[in-house]
C-alpha cells in the first residue's frame, strides 16, 4: 500500500537568508560620490545615487584644485600636476619673499578657497583602504564620479579595489573606457565621430579629437544630463512652496538665465532680444518669475532687470536663500531657458511642461547636436516672442536618471551583485 502524502500545513513563507543569496559580498549598501566642486557635475552623481535608493547611504568626496591668480590658467592640466606645480611655485615665492630669513613650513591648502577645508578630499589610498577594511562587514561599494577632474581618481579606485567596488563614470572620460564598470554620457558627447563634425576641423586634428570609437555595451547614452528631479521631488516641492506660488496669477512663466560658454556665446544682444520677447508674451502671462545663475554676466542681468524689473507681473529673484528652483519646477506652467546649460534644460524637460529655448542658434559643436535632439523629440521649441503662454502643449518627460539607474541595476546583476532593497 502506498503511503498517503498529506499537504504541508500553511505557514509563513520563509525568506532565504541573505548569506545564501550571495551574502554580504554581493549586496551593495553604500555609495561613494567623487565630485569636482561643480554643482552641475555633482548633481548628476547624487541624482543617480538617489534614484538607486542610496540617498542617505552615500559619502561625498571632492577633487579640489588650487584657485585664484595663476591657477585660473592651469585648469587644463591634470589635477595632480596642477597641485604639484602650484606647490613648487608657492614655495619659490615664499623663499624669494623671505630671502635670508628663517621660514616656518607652510601649511598645505585644500583647493585654495574658503569652505573647502571642511570637505572630504578625494584621496585614492584613503578611499581604497576604507573600502577594503569594510568589505567583510558591509560588502561592495558603488562609486559614482562625474567630470574631468574625477576621472583619474575613479579609475585608480577601480584598478586598486576592483573586487570591492563597482565604478560608474558620468560624462565621457575620452579615453580608456575599460577602466570603468559603466560609463553614462550624453549622446552628443559622440558628436565628434559624425561626418558633420569632422568636416568642421582640419584632417590632421582628427586623431586628437575624442572620443575615437563608438560606444560599446557598457556605455549608457542619455539625451541630456542626470539630475535629482523626479515625480516625488516635484510633489514635495509643490507642497513646500504652495503658500508662495498657489496665489500667483496663472499661467506662470519661469525664465532661467545662465551664462555664455565657449560653445554657446552671447551677451547684451541676446539679453535685449530676450527682454523684447518677454514683453511680447507678457499679455498672455499671469506672472513671470526670472532667475539668474551665478554664471550670468552682470551686463546681461542689468539689461533684463532694467527692461522688466518695474513690471507688476514680473518678479526677479534676488539670489537670496531659500532658492525657489524646485518650487519653480513644480508650479510653473511653462519655461523659457537660455541655451547654454545642459543641466538646466534637462531638469525643466523632466516636467513634461512647455519649454522654450533662447539662443540655441548661437550654440556650436556638440551643443548644437544636443538642441537638435531635443527639438526632434518635440521636447523644446525656440522662443520667438510670438507664443501664447496660455496655450499649453506637452511631451513625454525626459526620465533619464531613472533609466540610467535601471542600467546600473542590470550591470550589477550581470556581475552577481545587487542593491539592497
Amino acid at each position: 500500500m502506498r503511503p498517503i502524502q498529506l499537504p504541508e500545513p500553511p505557514g509563513p513563507k520563509l525568506r532565504t537568508p541573505e548569506i545564501f543569496e550571495g551574502g554580504v559580498y554581493g549586496v551593495v549598501r553604500r555609495a561613494v560620490v567623487i565630485g569636482n566642486g561643480s554643482p552641475g557635475s555633482e548633481n548628476q552623481s547624487i541624482g543617480l545615487v538617489c534614484a538607486l535608493g542610496l540617498a542617505d547611504k552615500h559619502v561625498l568626496y571632492r577633487v579640489t584644485r588650487p584657485k585664484g591668480g595663476l591657477n585660473e590658467w592651469l585648469h587644463w592640466l591634470p589635477v595632480s600636476l596642477h597641485k604639484n606645480l602650484y606647490y613648487i611655485v608657492r614655495q619659490i615665492c615664499v623663499l624669494l619673499k623671505y630671502r635670508g630669513q628663517k621660514v616656518l613650513p607652510q601649511p598645505a591648502e585644500n583647493g585654495g578657497s574658503v569652505g573647502l577645508k571642511c570637505v572630504l578630499e578625494a584621496d585614492v589610498q584613503q578611499i581604497v583602504t576604507m573600502v577594503r577594511q569594510n568589505f567583510e562587514k558591509d560588502g561592495p561599494i558603488l562609486v559614482v564620479a562625474s567630470g574631468r577632474d574625477t576621472i583619474s581618481v575613479a579609475s585608480s579606485i577601480k584598478q586598486l579595489a576592483s573586487d570591492n567596488v563597482f565604478v560608474v563614470q558620468i560624462l565621457h572620460p575620452r579615453l580608456h573606457l575599460n577602466r570603468f564598470d559603466l560609463v553614462i554620457t550624453p549622446k552628443h558627447d559622440y558628436y565628434p565621430l559624425t561626418r558633420e563634425a569632422q568636416k568642421q576641423v582640419p584632417q590632421f586634428i582628427h586623431r586628437w579629437i575624442t572620443p575615437r570609437e563608438p560606444p560599446d555595451s557598457h556605455v549608457v547614452l542619455t539625451v541630456g544630463a542626470l539630475h535629482q528631479v523626479d515625480a516625488g521631488a516635484l510633489r514635495n516641492a509643490a507642497s513646500a512652496w504652495r503658500d508662495e506660488f498657489a496665489p500667483l496669477p496663472k499661467p506662470l512663466l519661469v525664465v532661467n538665465i545662465g551664462g555664455p560658454t565657449g560653445n554657446c556665446r552671447y551677451g547684451v544682444d541676446l539679453a535685449k532680444q530676450l527682454t523684447t520677447n518677454l514683453l511680447s508674451v507678457l499679455p498672455s502671462c499671469g506672472s513671470i518669475r526670472i532667475c539668474f545663475s551665478n554664471k550670468t554676466p552682470e551686463k546681461v542681468s542689468n539689461v533684463i532687470a532694467k527692461g522688466l524689473g518695474g513690471n507688476p507681473k514680473v518678479y526677479i529673484w534676488d539670489g537670496q536663500e531659500p532658492n525657489p528652483h524646485m518650487g519653480h519646477l513644480a508650479w510653473a506652467d511653462a519655461f523659457v531657458v537660455t541655451a547654454d546649460s545642459v543641466s538646466m534644460i534637462s531638469e525643466v524637460c523632466s516636467t513634461g511642461k512647455p519649454v522654450y529655448i533662447m539662443g540655441a542658434e548661437r550654440c556650436t559643436w556638440k551643443f548644437s547636436e544636443f538642441h537638435k535632439s531635443l527639438k526632434d523629440r518635440g521636447v523644446v521649441r525656440p522662443f520667438t516672442g510670438s507664443e501664447n503662454i496660455s496655450e499649453s502643449w506637452s511631451y513625454p518627460p525626459l526620465n533619464e536618471t531613472a533609466e540610467a539607474a535601471s542600467r546600473v541595476h542590470k550591470a550589477l546583476a550581470e556581475r552577481g551583485w545587487r542593491l539592497r532593497p
